[in-house]
């Protein structure tokens, strides 16, 4: 399985980065490649991708979920897919965000482009257009600030 994991500095507050990240309906407006996510609980989406032209629909959890702290998830059908997100306060409105992608690439085209760095490419890409989305909001779409805890053993 690939893990890749970048980070990015954001300048709002970090209960404001955090916030953002919970409204996962949102994250077409920032992430190329997510085409929906449906909530379909407050621990369970449906997505459905595309990137690199190759199309995937899945189910995922969040396993762990700390207010300002971070996320974490994983598909729970489909594709092997996991992830988590981490928020650590630098000043009272800066933030750094870190993303880690687990995933499995699965056939000949995800394997080629795995090779040629699409999917890294594609985090990057989405963290930097996640900054630019809540740098010029200012605020977050909205917030879930409940608190998730699987009893998985995966880290946050």
């Amino acid at each position: 399985m690939e893990t890749i994991t970048r980070s990015i500095e954001v300048d709002v507050p970090l209960q404001v980065a955090y916030d953002q990240w919970t409204q996962f309906e949102d994250f077409p407006q920032f992430m190329g490649g997510v085409e929906t996510i449906q909530q379909q609980s407050d621990t369970r989406t449906h997505w459905v991708t595309k990137i690199a032209g190759v199309s995937r629909e899945f189910d995922a959890e969040v396993l762990v979920q700390q207010p300002d702290q971070g996320v974490s998830w994983r598909s729970v059908d489909g594709p092997t897919h996991a992830g988590r997100v981490t928020f650590n306060p630098l000043t009272d409105n800066r933030t750094e965000v870190t993303l880690a992608m687990d995933w499995e690439p699965e056939g000949v085209v995800e394997k080629a482009g795995d090779a040629l760095g699409v999917v890294e490419g594609q985090v990057k890409k989405d963290l930097d257009s996640f900054k630019h989305f809540i740098e010029e909001r200012g605020t977050a779409t909205g917030a879930w600030r409940g608190q998730v805890d699987s009893g998985s053993t995966g880290p946050l």
